[in-house]
């Protein structure tokens, strides 16, 4: 048996194993954790079988991304969450449990139980200093391209705002609209 014949993801995307599917593209599949951290917990998959980040294409993980930020938004708008984690397991250490990339999505509440939290390690200046270099060398190598920033189209005038009313920017209205979400 191959290791996409065995592989649990690959398994609930061919659809022998049912599922509670909340998004499918070509490309991607979001299903509920029905044993998830809390309730609405989704895990976004590639329908291809990546076993680690490294190995998905990066139209791929791009995509993986979009879904996952318009899931949580949908769990916010939906469930009434206060927050939303968005992270990924990559290798057996980082606690992968399924040799199948994937992105958890898992709306979060104050107080609800689930701890992400790590106690941070103090690094000396050399450490630091060292680790960047190594990591600025590998990366140069990898063929990474910058992407240029894109300027924003110009977007319709913007009402007259009066004296007693507050101009608004677009971060303090993620701020107010975040606000708005906490029940």
């Amino acid at each position: 048996m191959t290791s996409r014949e065995s592989c649990l993801l690959c398994q609930i995307i061919g659809n022998k194993i049912p599922s509670y599917k909340v998004y499918e593209d070509d490309l991607t599949l979001a299903v509920l954790d029905v044993n998830g951290a809390n309730p609405g917990h989704c895990f976004v998959m590639p329908k291809e079988h990546y076993p680690i980040i490294e190995q998905v294409p990066d139209d791929v993980l791009g995509n993986l991304f979009i879904v996952a930020n318009k899931i949580s938004s949908a769990i916010f708008e939906t469930l009434k969450v206060q927050g939303t984690n968005i992270f990924v397991r990559n290798g057996v250490p980082a606690g992968q449990t399924v040799a199948h990339f994937m992105v958890n999505v898992i709306p979060r509440q104050e107080n609800d139980g689930v701890n992400l939290q790590w106690k941070p390690k103090q690094l000396s200046e050399e450490e630091v200093s060292t680790i960047e270099l190594k990591l600025k060398e590998e990366i140069k190598n990898t063929g990474v391209q910058k992407i240029e920033k894109t300027e924003k189209p110009e977007s319709a005038p913007k009402e007259v705002v009066t004296q007693s009313t507050p101009a608004i920017d677009d971060e303090d209205d993620y701020f107010m609209k975040q606000l708005r979400r906490i029940p």
